[in-house]
């Protein structure tokens, strides 16, 4: 049996609120780390090696896992990857794999709950903070630009969202306003950790999107449209200006206003 974990592409919405460092993910189901477990002696080939050693200790067989991607991009291979272990060791429960991926990573991604983009998470505590409505629909077209960039759980340097937050669940039916937070929530980011100079506004503006986000830890970034309104030559433009990995995708199952 093959299983796989859909990744994310950065987030919507991260930053402080109070002492927790939250975010809301934007899932996407074109990126994944497939697993599967074989008979034999104990293991581990695929992405997070030490982390995935950690979960699996006292397990038996050999585990495959392969990661679509890049690690440091903020898309969540290493997340994907322990619950894609977990789960092949028959865990089902997203607290309890939650609590795993906390206990040998220091931080998590909510990968492992349906809906992800319907919780706000505290990424360094695994826990729900709030549950969500359902977004508006939006069509993503992006890629990776610029070195990766590996979550540090100690890392708490980011820009205060509680505002942000506290006007999420109102724009929720509405594709502009989701896609304004998100476009706020990314230039704060960009503006307290860098890097300068980032491509991915001026594309944004270029090719009439919505708005646009990041990976806050990473180097994933994004346009962010209405439904099958992504220019034609706009993954041209992504590549030419360095993005790699491009990828376009749907999140999100209200109609879009």
């Amino acid at each position: 049996m093959i299983l796989r974990v859909a990744g994310h592409f950065g987030e919507l919405l991260q930053g402080r609120i109070g002492e927790d460092i939250a975010l809301i993910t934007l899932p996407c189901d074109a990126l994944w780390v497939e697993g599967r477990r074989l008979p034999g002696a104990f293991s581990v080939h695929g992405p997070a090696k030490v982390q995935l050693r950690r979960l699996l200790r006292g397990a038996s067989g050999r585990f495959i896992l392969r990661a679509t991607m890049p690690p440091g991009g903020g898309a969540g291979a290493s997340t994907a990857a322990l619950v894609a272990a977990a789960r092949l060791m028959g865990e089902t429960d997203p607290l309890r794999i939650a609590a795993a991926c906390l206990d040998v990573e220091g931080a998590s991604d909510p990968l492992m709950w349906p809906a992800p983009e319907r919780l706000l998470w505290a990424s360094r505590r695994a826990a729900v903070l709030e549950r969500l409505p359902p977004i508006a629909g939006l069509e993503v077209l992006g890629g990776f630009v610029g070195p990766p960039i590996r979550t540090r759980a100690a890392d708490r340097h980011f820009p205060d969202i509680a505002d942000l937050v506290a006007r999420w669940s109102g724009a929720c039916s509405d594709a502009a306003r989701l896609a304004e937070l998100a476009t706020l929530s990314a230039m704060r980011t960009l503006a307290l950790r860098g890097p300068a100079g980032d491509p991915t506004a001026a594309l944004a503006a270029r090719h009439g999107a919505l708005g646009w986000s990041i990976a806050h830890t990473g180097s994933a970034r994004a346009l962010l449209f209405r439904p099958g309104a992504v220019p034609p030559l706009a993954g041209a433009d992504l590549r030419a200006a360095g993005f790699r990995h491009i990828r376009q995708f749907r999140v999100g199952d209200r109609p879009c206003s």
